[in-house]
C-alpha cells in the first residue's frame, strides 16, 4: 500500500452580518490506498451523505513513506 493526497473542492455558505456569502473551500486529504483510483473512490465514499456538491480535483502519490504513531 502507499499514501496518496487528494484535493477536494466545494462551496460553503457562511453567514455574515450582511447576509449569506459563498466561500470556496479546498482541502487536502491523505489516503492509504493501492492506487490513484482506489484513493479517489475512498474519498468519494467518505463524502457520501453530505448535503453539498464536491469535486475531487486531483489525486497524487505522496512522498510519505510511513506514518509513525
Amino acid at each position: 500500500m502507499g499514501y496518496y493526497t487528494a484535493k477536494v473542492k466545494w462551496v460553503d455558505v457562511v453567514d455574515t452580518p450582511k447576509g449569506q456569502k459563498e466561500k470556496k473551500v479546498t482541502e487536502t486529504y491523505l489516503i492509504d490506498a493501492m492506487s490513484v483510483t482506489e484513493a479517489e473512490a475512498k474519498v468519494v465514499k467518505d463524502f457520501e451523505g453530505y448535503n453539498f456538491d464536491f469535486e475531487v480535483t486531483g489525486v497524487n502519490e505522496s512522498r510519505i513513506v510511513k506514518i509513525i504513531d
